[in-house]
């Protein structure tokens, strides 16, 4: 049987691939106190523009349990088989609710096949797994083949990031006042990464310039140690440092390198301003 992927919207894969590899997306949702959007229904830069005009950083929700199990029985029922990988389950309730829906769906269709697997991380770094295993499935590849591909990517996939200023960290409840003070003062800028499904810090450093080249070291490090698969630039609203990031990637590794945005549900955690590069490793 042919194995269908199902993610969530905070892995932002490019419409053209979800098309090409026929990936289901479950969408998360932002909430104002006015109104609510699901992740895919609202502009990016209309999102980030009223965050910063009124001041106010919104909430985030997981999908209904109810959207997960129909999505997931819309594909069982055409005889197909489900893999859903989703954002970190230390990061979201998506992953739980889709192991509940499973269970749901296992006790009316005995015979289905859904598989649910922890991303243990989210954006890109959750998109390249899925992206991956979509093309084993397309391949023809089996259930347990198109989950080995998908771990290893996993494993090898690499997600660093710089926040502008640390006002949504702090907001957000992830850094404490006195080290947000010491931050503002010295100009520290954290390099952030997703560490066994949690967001971490893996360096400080001063001044956000030297934070991105820092990052960028670090990938040409691993990639001359282990040779480079994939390689993205992420950014939050910030499309410009992007694409110059990207560009100069691009020219070192005489490949393409996008700039890729990331959506309200990742980015009101984060904010405006943010950069990131997400890379994967060949070995």
């Amino acid at each position: 049987m042919t194995v269908k992927l199902v993610t969530d919207s905070t892995s932002y894969i490019e419409e053209k691939t979800k098309k090409d590899l026929d990936i289901k997306i479950i969408n998360l949702s932002v909430n104002f106190p006015d109104e609510s959007f699901e992740e895919d229904a609202v502009d990016y830069d209309h999102f980030y523009e009223k965050v910063k005009r009124e001041g106010v950083i919104p909430t985030s929700s997981q999908p209904s349990l109810g959207i997960i199990h129909d999505t997931f029985k819309e594909i069982i029922i055409r005889g197909e088989e489900v893999l859903g990988i989703f954002i970190s389950a230390k990061m979201s309730g998506t992953y739980e609710s889709a192991l509940h829906a499973k269970k749901m769906l296992l006790e009316e269709y005995p015979g289905a096949c859904i598989e649910i697997m922890d991303s243990k991380t989210n954006c890109m770094a959750l998109g390249l797994q899925v992206v991956e295993a979509a093309i084993a499935a397309k391949a023809g590849k089996k259930m347990e083949e198109v989950i080995q591909t998908a771990q290893q990517i996993r494993e090898r996939v690499r997600f660093y990031f710089v926040p502008a200023s640390l006002e949504y960290l702090i907001k957000g409840g992830r850094i404490g006042g006195a080290s947000a003070l010491l931050g503002s003062l010295l100009k520290i800028r954290p390099i952030l990464y997703v560490n066994d499904g949690m967001t971490d810090v893996k360096e400080k450093v001063r001044g956000t310039r030297a934070a991105i080249k820092r990052i960028v070291d670090m990938l040409h490090e691993d990639a001359s140690k282990y040779g480079l698969k994939h390689l993205l630039v992420h950014h939050i609203h910030d499309y410009q440092r992007a694409s110059e990031l990207a560009e100069s990637l691009s020219q070192y590794y005489h490949r393409e390198v996008t700039a890729s945005p990331i959506g309200p549900v990742i980015g009101l955690h984060v904010g405006p301003g943010t950069l990131a590069v997400v890379y994967c490793t060949e070995e």
